[in-house]
């Protein structure tokens, strides 16, 4: 019984200490945050190394839910102790509210475009196949910049890797639906889906690593069992090809050492030093959430696991690499309103943040945390410190109804908790009493006050946090297709590849000037 009295014991004092309120306990958090301000030093290397994670739907109050959920309001996540952070507006060409397509293209590709479409600029319309083959239309991303200057790259995704985010580091699509060829509509025969660009064509066909989901948009007619359904909301292909095969037969051809992995066990057997590519699909669909995943050897991996490897395979190079890193289920849960799952999962991505960060040096490789768009969900009331994020925030002074800490503005039908009664008063909107649910539950439906099909995006700035190389550049409230061209001066890639030189020759220019200005002085006087 010891060993459990002491865990109490500590479990009490830790507890004890987060919700302290006496003034030393206040003056000591501010002179920490002073005394880490001060230390502060700007980064001026090379960024040889990049990795760039991206909540999808991480707003900037799922990341406050995500400390409360995990420490308390006084915690801070991994990422919240980076030196350096700004504000990123995520509206698109043509919307106020953007999809994760174009803010991808944002983020990756330097420009915005329209919302739905994947790294073509803002003369694409959706659906405009023919718009879409104007070579002036397809900006380069990141992958293939860091590709063209001799470095590694690669993507990690918890989603489909044809999916609206990695798509537009390898694809160019005027449909982000358009992942394998049966969502292709006629009149399309001219473009390729988003699968076959990926493993068929420059960048996506050099890509040192892919992980993720989505097998149904690769392989023909894929078989669907009960722990891996087929993704009704993803494509299925049915033209024959099987792009495993495809992507096999190229490697071979081109004598590149590569791995194809499916399950836990493939992945934790990788023999990293002889594998330069690697391909692991590991469901039908997306993967699933963190907290339903099969860890056993036929299972899915974690984002962390997947992180892990890929960070292993790409270090290789001496050159440096480019990793983009997707937590895309919280944006799944987010749309479903299960803002439970949401935080659990924007938990997990902060854990491959932590495994990235001690595996990666501040000295050579910039780190960045950051979303593509926000989502609905708000923290309401005036709950007490240190109550239970998912919990009560207390009745409502209006209605003397109980409603929840958080809530989401809009949501899908189970979302929308009203009713209409009437009594010899009349007829009125009665909102249900979450109390007399689990709120607790992964699967409980936060209250939205808006019906649609499903939660939607939010249009509110996303935060951005940077450590290592030039992670300085993100200081204050950018346009989100700033990063592009931060990340790409940062790495001395694209435009900026011979920036580096060039700030050699002149500062040897300013200090041979210099030398003959004092030789000429000590001649003269």
């Amino acid at each position: 019984m010891r060993p459990r009295i002491v865990l109490v014991f500590c479990v009490v004092i830790v507890c004890a200490r987060a919700l302290r309120t006496d003034q030393e306990f206040w003056l000591d958090l501010a002179k920490n945050e002073l005394r880490e301000a001060l230390e502060v030093k700007l980064n001026y290397n090379t960024a040889k190394n990049v990795i760039l994670f991206v909540g999808d739907g991480m707003g900037p109050n799922t990341v406050t839910a995500t400390r409360i959920h995990k420490g308390g309001e006084s915690h801070r996540l991994v990422y919240e102790q980076f030196p350096h952070m700004g504000l990123l507006k995520t509206y698109a060409s043509n919307k106020m509210a953007p999809d994760s397509a174009c803010t991808a293209t944002a983020l990756f590709c330097g420009i915005k475009n329209n919302k739905d479409t994947m790294a073509v600029d803002a003369t694409v319309q959706r659906k405009d196949c023919i718009a879409s083959l104007n070579p002036k239309a397809r900006p380069l991303s990141l992958a293939a910049l860091a590709l063209k200057a001799g470095k590694s790259a690669g993507f990690v995704t918890t989603m489909r890797v044809t999916h609206a985010t990695p798509g537009p580091l390898y694809a160019h699509s005027a449909d982000r639906s358009w992942e394998c060829e049966a969502k292709m509509p006629p009149g399309t025969e001219q473009c390729k889906d988003i699968a076959r660009q990926l493993i068929e064509d420059w960048p996506g066909s050099d890509l040192n690593v892919i992980l993720g989901g989505g097998k149904q948009g690769l392989v023909t007619n894929t078989t669907a069992t009960p722990d891996d359904p087929i993704d009704s909301w993803g494509c299925e292909r049915r033209d024959g090809r099987n792009l495993f095969k495809t992507y096999m037969e190229d490697k071979i051809k081109r004598g590149m050492n590569h791995s194809i992995v499916t399950n836990n066990k493939e992945l934790q057997d990788l023999d990293v030093e002889n594998t330069d590519y690697l391909l692991g699909i590991f469901a039908n669909g997306h993967l699933k959430y963190e907290h339903e995943r099969d860890e056993g050897p036929d299972g899915t991996p974690s984002i962390s696991e997947m992180v892990e490897a890929a960070i292993k395979v790409l270090r290789k190079n001496e050159k440096g690499y480019f990793l983009m890193v997707e937590g895309g289920n919280i944006d799944m849960a987010h749309h479903r309103s299960w803002a439970k799952r949401a935080i659990s999962e924007s938990a997990a991505m902060e854990e491959a943040v932590q495994l990235a960060a001690n595996m990666t040096s501040e000295e050579d490789t910039l780190l960045i945390v950051t979303s593509d768009h926000t989502h609905t969900m708000s923290l309401n009331g005036y709950p007490d410190r240190g109550s239970n994020i998912f919990g009560l925030a207390g009745p409502s002074n209006h209605d003397g109804i109980n409603y929840t800490t958080i809530s989401y503005s809009t949501g899908g039908p189970l979302t929308f908790q009203f009713t209409a009664e009437t009594d010899e008063n009349g007829t009125r909107v009665v909102r249900r009493d979450p109390s007399k649910d689990d709120t607790q539950d992964y699967q409980y439906h936060f209250q939205a006050g808006i019906r649609l099909i499903e939660n939607s995006h939010g249009a509110g700035d996303v935060a951005i946090y940077a450590r290592g190389p030039y992670a300085h550049l993100f200081h204050n409230v950018h346009e989100q297709h700033y990063v592009f061209h931060a990340i790409s001066y940062a790495a001395k890639i694209g435009e900026f590849t011979n920036n580096a030189a060039e700030e050699t020759i002149k500062k040897s220019f300013y200090l041979c000037f210099i030398v003959l200005l004092s030789y000429w002085y000590t001649l003269r006087f």
